[in-house]
């Protein structure tokens, strides 16, 4: 903060430079230097009211307090209003009692003349519009609080407490986030360019070191045959089938083909042509000719009709050509292999390099919550953001073109999950620990709709909307002890699955606010830790406490299939992109993929890291552990379905599915970034470039820009 005021103070100089304003600046340079703690006063503000009071400057005190609002008060949530409005009446009530205890009765009927049209509608200041008339108000029991010593030391103490944590709270200084993030970019943008030049010099030195394979353009082969005789170090052999040339040139009724294979080893010169006949009949009848290198590099120098500006031109030329195609790597070869002592039989088994399909462009933080991330999740229109930690405080935020919080959710009974509605995608919903779901407005900032679900099974472990956005699912499960509300725990007992903790399966209408049917779970009443729709909603599939997978006809509202899943609970299941298979994470550690239309049919199995699946570890000093149970999402995909993001230790670890690897998956791009572990991710592809989403245990939020390399 102390840098953010700073930047401010000499932009404010320079302002007050550029227009002149030199009587100000020597005003400005003073208090600057008599300032000790070089942070937001607000002492200043306090004593800057009570001047225009003590002053009877009701005009300033009015000017000075609507500035407040406009840039302050403004942005608060809509609980705040109440006591904002309570503090505006109060401090009009404390000049309104200077006034009196002055004796000046002209300052206090202007007071009222001015404020008559806003005060008389306000049932507060009712009683108070005979204050002027009454011969000794600091007696009558109505107004003798206000006239003591007492209210207004408590009224500047409350005015002060809650500006002090306002200044704190807020980002007061809009552009401050806005210089960091160019700071950030600047520090990444030097160093991708120096690591642009290194790999230059890397791939010149490769260039003498390792075999190349390339396609050199047309002009060079057009020209290769009449220097092809220049000696280069010991030996050149040119293989020409069907005739020499190139390009534009014929030789004997055969064109070649400028596709041009040249290897580099040690120092030796290997150069052969492929090359396609006119007419293959006529081709077969001439012979094989073989060009060996003959001559000395003066007699070629002299036979050539091109003067040396136009070779140096087309040097240059080949190498820009060169260097604009990808890097391509060639995996190295030993001399002596297969029975050749030079190598020569090795030289053509070069291949090209893999490239990542993703470039990580950049990577911000979002710092606003102070315990770890339970749920974080992207609307629908890749626009917001809305993240729950476990002290149930929800923030929802945006982070295009800058990272800002559009709004805090804070409630007295516990939340542990939430969810993006489909439509519109602005409302959200919001499951408690005490049964019941809210359905608040993120614009508005406030609550449509609060409904109960059930008592005997108050914990909301899920929620899930449709995708018409006409109806949601809700998962509720009676209470499980200590270790299995989601929260930080020292220790997560599991129950055998036999006794696995009861629950309910709800479908709830989104516009008639009314529950419309409980779905059957069979073999009995379990708790539903994951939900999730497939495109059209018309299927629904669920991971549960007793690690069984149901999928149900949301048409027929059944259940259409289910099978044993996993050892141990389900904590993460979604559909595939061709939703054709489901894939599941469950406690025993397994990444597994199911055919849904062949029930319980594995095809594919991949065991995961504990980092990746939980339950979470934290270790603190002393061998103290904080331990988190999953609630969020475990993993997401990319908008193709070809890549998945997974949690790990110090941040998410993307895998690139279907891969020809023994293990099924392969690991391509570690976001990294974290200290703490990550507990939920979410991939968001709305966007032109992909953003992934990253929570942690210590509260941090990275969000990562990628770019995918279409080949």
């Amino acid at each position: 903060m102390g840098s953010a005021v700073e930047r401010t103070d000499e932009h404010v100089r320079e302002y007050l430079i550029y227009r002149g304003f030199t009587g100000t600046l020597k005003h400005l340079d003073s208090d600057m230097k008599a300032d000790k703690e070089k942070g937001f006063r607000v002492d200043k503000i306090i004593d800057q009211l009570q001047l225009f009071i003590q002053t009877f400057d009701l005009n300033g005190l009015k000017d000075y307090w609507g500035y407040l609002d406009r840039r302050l008060f403004c942005r608060l949530e809509d609980i705040y209003r109440p006591t904002v409005s309570k503090l505006r009446t109060s401090l009009f009530r404390y000049y309104v009692v200077y006034t009196v205890q002055l004796k000046n009765i002209e300052k206090t009927q202007e007071f009222f003349q001015r404020q008559a049209q806003e005060l008389q509608g306000q049932p507060e200041w009712r009683d108070w519009f005979i204050l002027p008339f009454m011969p000794a108000p600091e007696q009558n029991p109505l107004f003798s609080p206000y006239f003591s010593r007492q209210w207004s030391d408590t009224f500047l103490v409350s005015l002060h407490n809650f500006l002090s944590v306002l200044f704190q709270c807020m980002h007061i200084l809009f552009f401050d986030s806005e210089v960091q993030r160019t700071t950030c970019l600047q520090e990444e943008n030097d160093q991708l360019r120096h690591m642009l030049f290194s790999l230059q010099g890397e791939a010149k030195l490769k260039k003498q070191e390792e075999m190349v394979h390339h396609k050199l353009p047309p002009y060079i082969v057009d020209n290769f045959l009449k220097y092809i005789s220049i000696p280069i170090c010991n030996t050149i052999k040119c293989v020409c089938v069907g005739g020499g040339g190139g390009g534009v040139n014929t030789y004997d009724g055969v064109s070649l083909i400028t596709d041009l294979t040249v290897f580099w080893k040690t120092n030796r010169f290997h150069v052969s042509y492929s090359v396609k006949p006119k007419d293959p009949v006529a081709a077969s009848k001439e012979p094989r000719p073989v060009c060996s290198a003959g001559g000395t590099s003066d007699q070629q120098a002299g036979s050539t009709s091109h003067p040396r500006q136009r070779r140096h031109q087309d040097h240059e030329k080949e190498r820009k050509e060169l260097f604009s195609k990808p890097q391509i790597q060639v995996s190295p070869t030993k001399r002596g292999e297969s029975g050749d002592p030079d190598g020569e039989g090795q030289r053509g088994t070069g291949v090209l390099g893999v490239e990542h399909p993703f470039i990580k462009l950049s990577q911000e933080e979002y710092g606003e919550h102070h315990s770890s991330i339970m749920y974080c999740r992207v609307d629908c229109s890749g626009r917001r953001v809305a993240s729950l930690d476990v002290d149930g405080v929800i923030k929802v935020w945006s982070f295009n073109p800058i990272m800002q919080t559009k709004a805090t959710i804070m409630s007295k009974s516990p939340l542990l999950s939430l969810e993006w509605a489909t439509k519109p995608d602005r409302l959200l919903l919001l499951g408690s620990g005490v049964g019941t779901v809210r359905l608040y407005d993120t614009n508005a900032k406030k609550n449509l709709y609060e409904m109960t679900i059930d008592e005997t099974h108050s914990r909301i472990l899920s929620l899930a909307c449709s995708p018409s956005g006409t109806s949601f699912v809700c998962s509720a499960a009676a209470h499980a002890g200590p270790g299995r509300s989601g929260s930080v725990t020292e220790t997560v007992p599991r129950l055998p699955n036999h006794l696995s903790v009861s629950g309910q399966l709800l479908l709830w209408d989104t516009k008639t606010v009314k529950q419309q049917l409980q779905f059957s779970l069979e073999p009995g009443p379990v708790a539903i830790n994951c939900t999730a729709f497939n495109h059209n909603g018309n299927l629904l599939v669920t991971g549960a406490a007793d690690g069984v997978i149901r999928l149900f006809d949301m048409q027929r509202y059944d259940c259409a299939m289910s099978w044993r899943a996993h050892d141990g609970e389900v904590y993460s299941v979604e559909f595939s992109y061709d939703e054709n298979t489901v894939f599941s994470i469950g406690e025993d550690g397994k990444f597994i993929q199911w055919n849904i239309h062949r029930c319980g049919v594995k095809q594919s199995e991949n065991s995961l890291p504990q980092d990746a699946t939980g339950p979470f570890v934290l270790s603190g000093y002393s061998g103290y552990k904080q331990v988190q149970v999953p609630r969020g999402r475990l993993f997401a995909f990319d908008s193709e379905g070809q890549h998945v993001l997974t949690c790990s230790n110090n941040g998410g670890l993307i895998y690139r599915l279907n891969s020809s690897s023994d293990s099924g998956l392969e690991k391509v791009l570690p976001l990294g970034g974290h200290k703490a572990p990550v507990v939920t991710v979410d991939w968001c592809s709305a966007m032109d470039c992909g953003t992934c989403l990253t929570a942690s245990m210590d509260g941090k939020i990275k969000l990562s820009t990628l770019l995918a390399q279409k080949s």
